[in-house]
């Protein structure tokens, strides 16, 4: 049985770039305990809010993980969750000693600066219009990917297929998947398409 599950990515232990197969440790709301997460993300990033559906396994090396079907991730809101998440490295340009400035700066608002107003970052020690480019470069490409997996999902695309068109398609993933769906089935492995009884066509996995 599936169930809902949140949280916030604490740490990354285990990610595959080619797949999205990820492990993650995620401080889940109302638990004491980290909980171990596995499953196909896209650039997950500590400090992100992980919003899941799955099912708990019981692993006979590492004991009980939830294991992800879907996934939705969204930018935290707290000033822990965004040094966390701005100093994780997701962000070229910006380490953890420069993301605890800019947060020390802006505190809630620092993802409203920097997707706003970034050029407010210049009055952040040790940021010029050299670094504040390269941010602004790094926040697009990440919207991007957001933006493509949040499509891809709304389409009850797996999260574990998501990540295969992203890896395919890139930034046009949203076009190919609109103007001509049936590429995929010839694109990527393991997706084909099924006809249901109303005759409108989904997408399923080839087994």
């Amino acid at each position: 049985m599936l169930t809902d599950l949140s949280g916030q990515i604490e740490r990354i232990t285990y990610t595959n770039d080619e797949t999205g197969f990820t492990i993650a440790r995620v401080k889940v709301y109302g638990q004491k305990d980290l909980v171990t997460v596995v499953g196909h993300l896209m650039s997950p990033a500590p400090g992100e809010i992980l919003n899941m559906r799955g099912e708990w396994v019981n692993h006979p090396k590492f004991g009980e993980q939830f294991k992800v079907v879907e996934s939705k991730t969204t930018v935290p809101a707290t000033v822990y969750g965004i040094r966390k998440y701005l100093g994780s490295g997701l962000i070229k340009g910006l380490g953890p000693v420069m993301a605890g400035r800019i947060v020390k700066q802006f505190g809630e608002q620092t993802l409203d600066v920097i997707e706003n107003e970034i050029e407010k970052l210049s009055r952040v020690n040790g940021i010029g219009k050299k670094r504040i480019a390269m941010i602004q470069k790094a926040w697009d490409e990440q919207k991007e990917i957001r933006d493509v997996m949040l499509f891809l999902q709304s389409h009850e695309i797996s999260s574990g297929y998501a990540t295969k068109i992203f890896k395919q398609y890139g930034n046009r993933s949203i076009a190919v998947v609109t103007d001509n769906p049936y590429r995929l089935a010839t694109d990527i492995f393991g997706i084909g398409f099924t006809v249901s009884p109303q005759n409108s066509d989904s997408l399923k996995s080839r087994t």
